[in-house]
């Protein structure tokens, strides 16, 4: 048995790091930039020569690309060499229906495709302890189970291909709606000339507590925005979400507004980390926040 990694960026550079060390394979790794799969060489991977390579020497193949447009290229590639009996683990956060036609061509060579994106960030890649919701063959799930357990300690199985985006779709849906309603509090709490350290201790006390506020109030009160997980990507998944909900006929009045919160976020922020959001709701209320940044 043999495995491949396609994408070797902010979380597929670590996720490939725990298959390596935890899988028992060997690991083959590729990336455009090749400077990546060196550093995973010295780790232990083997170097891939291209996707091609990987296609016809690997039993497993995963990929962890940013866009549907990257997903498309690296099926371009890959599927002209699988083979009956190989699977196909794409843990890309993409549009559920890309996802969904290009499973079927990868079944048309007999092979399987998995839709499997994460949650958490960076430091849950590091530490292998990633969400994973997987859509898809319930048999070809089982079969590579041990190998996702590697990366991520919580692990679902959501049903047919596109469910498993399905899911992270509408997690980051909720979650973006909760960044921005952490947002609007902090506002509202500066406003009224309290100490925020405060207010953070006072909502955990109560039923207002949740995880945004604990892990990123430090970076709204210091405005210190390193990236955990960036506008850019959220913005992207907000709008996947909203071109969803537009083609089921829903109009969720309170997620077209954070809509165009990150639409506006994207154009200045794109880099930052999402709860830099709180940048465009405060300058809404007039107080020069934005500027500062």
């Amino acid at each position: 048995m043999s495995i491949g990694f396609i994408g070797l960026g902010i979380m597929g550079e670590s996720m490939s790091e725990n298959l390596i060390k935890k899988s028992g394979q060997t690991v083959y790794v590729y990336d455009v930039d090749k400077s990546k799969i060196e550093k995973l060489v010295d780790k232990g991977a083997k170097a891939a020569q291209g996707i091609e390579y990987i296609a016809k020497n690997c039993d497993v193949i995963f990929s962890m690309v940013p866009k549907s447009e990257h997903v498309r290229m690296v099926a371009k590639e890959l599927i002209p060499h699988l083979r009956e009996g190989q699977i196909w683990v794409d843990m890309s956060t993409i549009e559920p229906d890309v996802s969904m036609e290009i499973a079927k061509e990868v079944q048309n060579k007999g092979a399987v495709m998995l839709d499997a994106p994460v949650v958490k960030s960076k430091a849950a890649a590091i530490s292998g302890t990633l969400g994973i919701y997987v859509g898809g063959d319930k048999e070809a799930y089982e079969r590579v189970k041990h190998y996702l357990s590697c990366m991520g300690s919580n692990i679902i199985y959501l049903g047919s291909n596109g469910m498993g985006l399905n899911m992270k779709i509408i997690h980051n849906m909720l979650v973006a709606q909760i960044q921005n309603s952490v947002n609007e509090m902090f506002v509202f709490a500066k406003s009224l000339g309290m100490n925020l350290n405060d207010v953070v201790d006072a909502i955990s006390y109560g039923g207002g507590q949740n995880f945004y506020l604990d892990t990123k109030h430090k970076a709204i009160i210091n405005k210190d925005f390193t990236t955990a997980f960036s506008v850019a990507n959220m913005h992207k998944d907000v709008n996947i979400a909203f071109n969803m909900m537009k083609n089921l006929g829903l109009n969720l009045k309170g997620f077209n507004l954070v809509k165009d919160i990150y639409d506006r976020a994207v154009e200045n922020y794109s880099d930052k980390d999402f709860s830099a959001t709180y940048l465009i709701v405060s300058n809404e209320v007039g107080d020069g926040e934005e500027n500062e940044a």
